[in-house]
């Protein structure tokens, strides 16, 4: 049983009983759920999560409105009620942690994110935010939200990107795969820089990752869960396994080779992706000249006209 399934039992056990009991006028304006910084909040946690900002619990999400009425109450009785279950007890907290359980303004939920006091206003701040945010924000499960203000702004973060900024960042990421992959990988290999041979392949994995979460209309989470989220999407998850090949096998001769064409392969799999979904209509797996067709059919002029590498 992972940390999300054990949130929702701890709910429906004793958290819906406490706001029922102790605050019944607020128990429809109450949203709950868990959502936010850690990996049981995508449901990927294991025995070794456990080790370090890690525990059993839930979070509350308060109008602002609501907060200021209720907000201190709310917080020592769920802190109570935390004290006493019998789940996963925090061990270690770690210097970049940011726990969200708890009770907290959905607002200020958000703004952890995107930098909003809810989803992103502007094309830049959507452009400008990395996507591991907007994952984080959209994570996890609801598990009440009768108002519907939280799950309102959940659902834009999750599936309200522009298309001009998606078209912008999809753009960018495939002139970097080709940049860094298709051109510089062997060129690093040929100047016998072994080190930036690798920085160009991590880098070319790191934008197919990109890429392929745009290509789903999904948001790529934090690095070391993107294998993960990647093999359940539904466009290029049999892409994962090839990328992990490149970053985990051996360098040596037969390696370089075997790598230099899993790099093509991948990037063809990805230019005719682009093609189905009518964002570019080039002639070969080459990815550069994808971003710059990309990049003229964005419709936003200030978007269209950033260098081609911005996003």
């Amino acid at each position: 049983m992972n940390g999300l399934i054990n949130a929702e039992k701890f709910y429906m056990e004793c958290g819906a009983r406490m706001i029922e009991r102790e605050f019944p006028e607020y128990a429809n304006r109450i949203a709950v759920g868990l959502a936010g910084h850690g990996s049981e909040c995508f449901g990927y946690d294991d025995e070794v999560s456990e080790d370090h900002d890690f525990e059993t619990g839930f979070c509350l999400w308060l109008t602002r409105e609501d907060e200021e009425k209720i907000g201190f109450r709310l917080t020592r009785a769920y802190d109570a009620l935390k004290s006493e279950y019998g789940g996963a007890k925090l061990k270690h907290t770690s210097a970049i942690g940011a726990n969200s359980q708890g009770v907290s303004v959905i607002g200020e939920f958000y703004r952890r994110y995107t930098g909003c006091l809810g989803a992103p206003e502007t094309l830049r701040d959507w452009l400008f935010t990395e996507s591991a945010y907007f994952a984080e924000a959209v994570n996890g499960k609801v598990f009440r939200d009768d108002l519907g203000e939280f799950s309102r702004i959940r659902d834009i973060i999750a599936n309200g990107m522009p298309e001009d900024v998606r078209l912008k960042k999809t753009a960018a990421a495939a002139v970097r795969m080709a940049q860094s992959g298709q051109y510089n990988y062997a060129r690093c290999l040929a100047h016998k820089e072994e080190g930036a041979a690798m920085l160009a392949l991590s880098e070319f994995v790191r934008n197919a990752a990109e890429i392929i979460f745009l290509l789903n209309r999904k948001h790529c989470p934090y690095f070391k869960w993107s294998f993960k989220a990647m093999r359940s999407l539904e466009i290029l998850s049999d892409m994962t396994a090839p990328l992990e090949f490149l970053l985990t096998a051996d360098n040596d001769g037969d390696g370089r080779r075997i790598k230099l064409d899993i790099i093509e392969d991948i990037s063809l799999a990805v230019a005719n992706e682009i093609k189905r979904q009518e964002l570019a209509d080039c002639k070969d797996g080459y990815l550069e000249p994808y971003g710059f067709a990309i990049l003229k059919k964005i419709k936003n002029a200030e978007l269209r006209n950033m260098h081609i590498l911005v996003g």
